[in-house]
Order: C-alpha cells, then sequence, then structure tokens
C-alpha cells in the first residue's frame, strides 16, 4: 500500500493542483483567514468594482469541511484522475483547456439571476462526473453500497442524492450543462459532421509546454479519433487541438450589496 505522500505525487498535474487548490481555499476559510464571501462569484461587484479574483476563486471552494466536502474531494481525486490519466492520457493541454471551457461555461450560466450561484466549486467536480460517466457508460457503480448502477445513471443519481440531503439542485445542474455542451462540441458534433469548433488554443499548448506540465515527451500530432479535431477509430472526450501538449457547509453568511441581497450557502 502506497503513502499518502506517494499517493499525491502519482496524481496527475491538473486534477492535483485543483484539489489542491480546493483543499486550501477550504482550510483557509476554516482558519478565518479568507471570508466565503471575500472569494464568491458575485457578477455585479465583477463588473462595477472590478473585482475580477471573484471568476477564478469561486471554482475552488467546495465548502466548509463536512461530509459533502468530503465527499467532493473524492470525486476529484477518482473521476478527474481516470478521466486525466484515461481519454486525457498524454494530453494534459486537452485536459486544462476542458477546466478552462468548463470554468468559463459555468461562469456565464451563473451571470444569468436564475442560475445564479455563487460557489461554482461542485459544478465544476459535477461537470467532471458527468464527463467520466459518458467516457464509461457501461462500469457499474455501487452508491453507497445500497445500489448497483450503471455509470451513465451516476451523475442523476448523485444529484437525486443531494437534493434528499438538503442541498441545493442548481450547482449540481449546472455542471451536468456544461459537461454535456463540452461532451457535444468535442465528441457528438464531430462524430455528426466532422467538424470541431472547440479545439484546444495554440495558447494554452503553449503554457503547457513551457512549464513543462504533464507527460515529459514532445508535443505531438493526434492521430485520428474524436479528441484530434474528428471522427475517428478510438474517439472520447477532450476534443482538443490538433496538437496534444507534451508534457456541512461553511457558516452561512449574508450581504447585500446595491440592495440586492445574497446569501452565500454550500
Amino acid at each position: 500500500m502506497s503513502s499518502p505522500g506517494e499517493f499525491y505525487n502519482s496524481l496527475p498535474p491538473i486534477t492535483k493542483a485543483y484539489g489542491t487548490l480546493c483543499l486550501l481555499a477550504t482550510v483557509l476559510s476554516q482558519l478565518g483567514l479568507v471570508a466565503p464571501i471575500h472569494i464568491a462569484f458575485i457578477p455585479e461587484l465583477v463588473i462595477k468594482q472590478f473585482q475580477v479574483w471573484r471568476l477564478f476563486t469561486n471554482l475552488f471552494f467546495l465548502g466548509g469541511f463536512s461530509i459533502n466536502f468530503g465527499i467532493r474531494l473524492l470525486m476529484i481525486a477518482r473521476y478527474g484522475v481516470q478521466l486525466e490519466k484515461g481519454p486525457f492520457e498524454r494530453r494534459t493541454a486537452d485536459f486544462l483547456w476542458m477546466m478552462i471551457f468548463g470554468s468559463l461555461t459555468l461562469s456565464l450560466l451563473s451571470a444569468i439571476p436564475f442560475f445564479w450561484t455563487p460557489f461554482l466549486g461542485v459544478s465544476l467536480v459535477f461537470m467532471l462526473l458527468y464527463l467520466w460517466s459518458r467516457e464509461f457508460p457501461n462500469a457499474n457503480i455501487s452508491l453507497y453500497g445500497l445500489v448497483t448502477l450503471k455509470a451513465f445513471y451516476l451523475p442523476w443519481a448523485m444529484l437525486a442524492l443531494d437534493v434528499i440531503f438538503g442541498s441545493k439542485i442548481m450547482p449540481d445542474l449546472l455542471g451536468i450543462i456544461a459537461g454535456h455542451l463540452y461532451y457535444f462540441l468535442t465528441v457528438l458534433h464531430p462524430l455528426a459532421t466532422g467538424k470541431n469548433y472547440l479545439k484546444t488554443p495554440k495558447w494554452v499548448n503553449k503554457v503547457v509546454a513551457r512549464w513543462r506540465i504533464g507527460a515529459p515527451v514532445a508535443a505531438v500530432r493526434q492521430a485520428g479519433g474524436v479528441g484530434a479535431g474528428g471522427p475517428g477509430a478510438g474517439g472520447g472526450v477532450g476534443g482538443g487541438g490538433a496538437y496534444s501538449s507534451a508534457r456541512a457547509p461553511p457558516e452561512s453568511s449574508n450581504t447585500a450589496f446595491r440592495g440586492r441581497s445574497y446569501r452565500l450557502t454550500d
């Protein structure tokens, strides 16, 4: 059995970085060093007061230390890792672009008052879960040892359980919407038309190569497959670019801004 340090070091880079930042955000919040209200996504403050950090910081907050927080962190460690080590293996830039696209999509959706969610970390985790379920739809999953179901239905089962246990439905639902949009643009649409409109930008590949993130091999041309920008043998999620890089919720708080009241809960 590997030690915790060995397990941590074995994690793929993007998933490891995201999980670490999520844990750090909760630790800082629990220690009182960072108040959740200061990192929440509040569109009015982003636009009118240029508090642009809120576009990023809210994505790393999964709530205070609780069973729900532990489950979300385990979901990152399992489903995020399996995606990055499986369909996205040696495609670190594509995986990073998937996370960026998901974050942008969630922020745009949350800017709509009906969908507004102050913390989108849970939504981003649910997006990973949804993409994993589409990539491994026939895997058998035991849900808390009570029932066994196909992985394809896992996001919906988790959503139903969250609602039953009193969590809000919107964060989970936003994650499913973002995940399906990415899957449609990188898998379903290319398979139907042969065109991929969501290729990984060159600047993402350059960032990954510049900082030597991921597998230490030179950038390689993807051979076939949907991930290479068109349908073909071995296609899967991650319609990246033509090139793959080498390499119990926090305590509720209330605040009001310009007459609009916000209640920040997990």
